[in-house]
């Protein structure tokens, strides 16, 4: 009997070690019921697609709008902008991982529950454009890492709890536009917030809001009837002796410092754009982190400037986008705004914005390290038997993480983003080669009511749709052309311009070669030689959605989520019939137009001046 007992405390001891040393499995599942229950209490939840698909939202194919840290737990939710209506359920409160929480214009009301003030990781909470009623929740003083809050333009009562003034981080607090009333506690950290903070209260009072409250003494102001004259030209006689002494120490400090090429701005000079969890760097921090830009540390270069490997003061390895110099980047705070935008765009297969810099002079985009570099650089690469690192199993996968990611972009953001630079060398590969759609950092962030946007043609030869080309005009249909070459480039390993095929008399563009081993059906020659093991129907399936995906006509193409649906298995069948009555419509055109001159073939030659076209001033 005792042994019996002991090995039984020997199991619940194991069991206990094993808890308190694991990841919580269940952990991930109960925040998932949470946030289903949640989402069955909000008007048009259908929005929320995916959100029903399992239990788990940090699983294989995570939620729309949520991102998960590498331990499994909710990071963050992002559901700005998506007109969604109702409570916020108490039991958010329980995400005990959660950092960010964006809910910013919609229509959510009820009170604001208390319970969000045990979310002891959250850094950044965004309410505002709603129409929420109640108190702020006291239990806010609670949240030591709460950088910015934002609650402004809501139907909120009563006062600003003074435990607000606790949080030591809190640099950001936005209450403008309620009902609000009683006294606002000074609180250091607030000191660049100013009155427009706290605007549209007219019951508020005390210093931050410029009001002095009924008993106070009058605030001080430099307009006042009771200051004297001696006073104020003692005052305007130590102020002209200060200025002297200030513009002596300049002219001297510049004397002993030349004046740079490059000078940093102040990380709070502008406190109008708000970053959320973006991390705002200095020009001289990411001049160490990359050993002042060294060609050693450069991987990557292109149109945009040039990418450097940095490790930053904690260690931790990052890549810096150094942007070259561009007069249509327009002033910092459009910059800035654009990048604000950008960085909402959280998915697992969207390589995330980890900070940024902005001097006069520079524009820098700082993104984590992706160890195993772009899609393109491992296609040359070969493992020491000689095989391709990529697989036709794991090229498939990684065709349908981009279009993952390219469908969150198009689909899932408000304002949607066009990426405009679709291609093999953009799709990044994490640690575990799980695609990631990077140099989007540029992208356009796209007014939903529009259809498209004109611009400067921009993008990369052999990728290009030909109505951006013709026209300027980009549509998220541009982004499903060159995800459709990038498709061949995984089929074939090849590069979307082949020079080297015109000793053959083979045409130089991959769609046009590999259109016409498709039409003399030798698919089998097309495929990566590399690829010694691979089935023949997934390569003719990834083939399939490739044409389809550059169609001529963009209304023919189909959307990113369809292309997902299509390489899960869903629908493909269809499309590609439409699309086969399409070609033999296609082809009796073609036979119909006026012959060329002898020695002229249609196929070739017209790839050939495209790709000389192509490759002109953009």
């Amino acid at each position: 009997m005792m042994q019996s007992w002991r090995c039984q405390g020997l199991l619940w001891g194991c069991l206990v070690l094993l808890l308190s040393t694991s990841v919580p499995v269940w952990a991930t599942l109960a925040e998932g019921t949470i946030l289903l229950k949640w989402k069955n209490q909000l008007g048009n939840s259908d929005k929320l697609t995916n959100w029903a698909t399992e239990a788990d939202p940090c699983a294989s194919n995570p939620w729309f709008h949520v991102l998960c840290n590498t331990d499994g737990y909710v990071q963050r939710i992002d559901l700005g902008s998506s007109d969604l209506s109702g409570p916020l359920d108490p039991d958010l409160g329980q995400l005990s991982k959660l950092e960010t929480l964006t809910l910013y214009n919609n229509s959510f009301n009820g009170t604001i529950p208390p319970q969000l003030g045990n979310l002891l990781a959250l850094n950044f909470l965004d309410l505002s454009d709603n129409k929420l009623s109640g108190n702020i929740p006291a239990s806010f003083g609670n949240l030591t890492n709460l950088t910015f809050l934002k609650l402004s333009n809501n139907n909120l009562t009563g006062s600003i709890p003074v435990e607000l003034t606790k949080p030591p981080k809190l640099t950001d607090f936005q209450a403008a536009n309620n009902s609000l009333s009683g006294r606002v506690y000074p609180n250091s950290t607030w000191a660049n917030v100013g009155a427009k903070a706290f605007a549209g209260n007219p019951q508020l009072c005390g210093a931050p809001v410029g009001i002095a409250c009924p008993g106070d003494p009058p605030l001080p102001s430099s307009t006042s009837g009771s200051v004297s004259v001696g006073a104020i030209a003692g005052g305007a006689a130590a102020g002209v002796v200060a200025l002297i002494c200030i513009i002596g120490a300049y002219i001297y400090w510049r004397r002993r410092h030349p004046k740079e090429a490059f000078f940093d701005v102040p990380a709070q000079e502008d406190s109008e754009v708000n970053l959320g969890q973006l991390k705002r760097f200095s020009l001289s921090q990411l001049r160490i982190a990359t050993e002042n830009f060294s060609t050693r540390n450069e991987i990557g270069r292109g149109g945009f400037g040039r990418v450097y490997k940095g490790v930053l003061s904690d260690g931790t390895t990052v890549a810096v986008k150094r942007l070259k110099e561009d007069r249509n980047l327009g002033n910092e705070q459009q910059f800035q705004t654009e990048v604000e935008i950008i960085s909402m765009a959280a998915h697992r297969n969207l390589l995330r914005l980890y900070g940024f810099c902005t001097t006069p002079n520079e524009r820098l985009l700082v993104y984590p390290f992706m160890s195993n570099g772009s899609v393109s650089s491992q296609l040359q690469l070969k493992k020491p038997n000689g095989e391709p690192v990529l697989s036709s199993k794991s090229r498939k996968h990684i065709a349908l993480g981009a279009a993952k990611g390219l469908a969150y972009l198009h689909e899932q953001c408000n304002p949607k983003i066009i990426h405009r630079d679709v291609k093999a060398d953009n799709i990044l590969l994490d640690d575990d080669f799980e695609a990631v759609v990077g140099d989007f950092g540029l992208a356009k962030p796209v007014d939903f009511k529009n259809t498209h946007i004109t611009t400067a043609v921009r993008g990369t030869l052999g990728h290009i749709a030909p109505e951006y080309m013709s026209t300027g005009k980009s549509s998220e249909k541009t982004d499903v052309y060159g995800y459709g070459i990038t498709l061949l480039q995984l089929i074939t390993g090849q590069g979307a311009v082949n020079l080297s095929r015109l000793a053959d008399d083979e045409d130089v563009m991959l769609l046009d070669w590999v259109k016409k081993l498709v039409k003399d059906d030798r698919v089998e020659v097309m495929v990566d030689p590399n690829l010694k093991e691979y089935d023949i129907t997934e390569i003719k399936e990834l083939l399939r959605v490739a044409l389809l995906c550059t169609q001529n006509s963009p209304s023919n193409r189909p959307k990113m989520s369809e292309v997902v649906l299509m390489l899960e298995g869903n629908g493909l069948e269809e499309r590609w019939a439409e699309w086969e009555k399409l070609e033999v419509i296609r082809n009796q055109e073609a036979l119909s137009m006026p012959r060329l001159p002898p020695g002229w073939n249609l196929d070739s030659n017209s790839s050939f001046m495209q790709a000389l076209e192509l490759s002109g001033p953009r």
